[in-house]
């Protein structure tokens, strides 16, 4: 039930720590001298035998490594059941507690298995992590180093209309990407399917309960429902998962597509923004053409955006981290963009990508920060 997964080895011992990981395909790591053990997947925190799994995988960890964690690393959210758990745990114990920002994470992750310890640029994206500033994040552009980070630059905010629900139904991405476009009017007579939709549209007007979020996730949401493509999404990830299987096909019957000129921009506080190619998918009747192009244009301003910043942070060294990175039109053609301009690129090796990586971060940042 339990088992280990073989140890990532860090490049320096430290004193035992316990990292509890995200809520979304938690696990949890302990270190020992100069190895982090990480769990199988425990799953998503939002069941009672994920929450049972998680307290018994850490007691299991602790007596297999028989150890006995001096400090406990844990995301930023204080409503991840994961979060509480660290809390109670160090309490207990009284062990010192040490939150770590969610892409952070993500980053350092991929830092513990590189054994990276100079600077790095870190690209994050994923569908959502609590920021620094309380607001969810989600397409991040950082400067990692030891145990803290820099936010160099995001993307564009989008309005999230309903909050989480949001993320369940592309459509309401959509519509926000409408409104900011200044295209309310289409909103209610485009997505009149939806029983919700002039609700939507008022409350994008009226900014009521519209939390604004740099999601790349809620950036592929907004693409997706634009496009018509998986308007409610049945899982995790759907309508990113469409987009990309139409760009593929669309990719080997027509061609690579190319990125759409001036479909972005970035601007001197370091925000990019896709504005430009939302409002041409608005009025793209082929999905698959507009699924290409959509990847086309990210891949080259991802690429531009770092670009810029590692020559002013003078860093050559990219980690690219988040479930976004999953996706293997992105992955690639945004690594091979960066190669092309003599960047190092690092990507997950033995962890995926996406959040079941975070407590492997966070036991990284924990050590780090207890060196220093």
């Amino acid at each position: 039930m339990f088992g280990m997964n073989n140890p990532i080895l860090l490049p320096f011992a430290g004193p035992p720590v316990l990292a509890c990981g995200a809520w979304l395909k938690n696990t949890v790591c302990v270190t020992r001298g100069d190895a982090a053990h990480v769990s199988p997947l425990i799953g998503d925190l939002d069941s009672a035998e994920a929450r049972l799994m998680l307290e018994r995988s850490v007691a299991h960890l602790c007596e297999t490594l028989g150890v006995q964690p001096e400090a406990v690393a844990h995301d930023l959210h204080p409503d991840f059941y994961s979060t509480q758990f660290a809390l109670e745990f160090a309490a207990q114990r009284g062990l010192p507690l040490i939150a770590v920002q969610h892409h952070h994470a993500h980053i350092a992750a991929i830092c513990a298995e590189h054994h990276i310890n100079e600077p790095v640029l870190g690209l994050a994206l994923d569908g959502v992590g609590l920021g620094s500033d309380g607001t969810p994040w989600g397409g991040e552009l950082l400067r990692v180093e030891a145990a803290g980070f820099e936010r160099l630059g995001h993307l564009a905010p989008l309005s999230m209309p309903g909050g989480d629900r949001a993320a369940r139904e592309p459509w309401r991405m959509a519509a926000a990407a409408l409104f900011h476009l200044g295209r309310f009017d289409e909103i209610a007579p485009r997505f009149s399917n939806q029983p919700g939709a002039r609700t939507v549209a008022l409350m994008l007007q009226r900014g009521l309960n519209c939390p604004t979020t740099s999601s790349m996730g809620r950036l592929f949401d907004a693409a997706a429902g634009l496009l018509g493509v998986s308007e409610i999404q049945a899982f995790e990830a759907q309508a990113a998962i469409s987009l990309q299987n139409l760009a593929q096909q669309y990719n080997i019957t027509a061609g690579i597509t190319a990125p759409l000129a001036q479909g972005y921009a970035i601007a001197a506080d370091g925000v990019l923004d896709f504005s430009p190619l939302l409002a041409v998918l608005a009025d793209c009747r082929d999905a698959a053409q507009g699924a290409a192009l959509f990847h086309a244009t990210l891949a080259a301003g991802l690429c531009e955006w770092v670009v810029v910043a590692a020559a002013a942070q003078n860093i050559a060294r990219i980690a690219l981290g988040g479930g976004c990175f999953h996706n293997e039109i992105l992955l690639y053609s945004l690594s091979e963009r960066l190669f092309a301009q003599g960047l190092e690129v690092l990507t997950a090796r033995q962890m995926q990508p996406n959040d079941s990586a975070i407590s492997l971060g966070q036991a990284w940042v924990a050590l780090q920060s207890m060196q220093h």
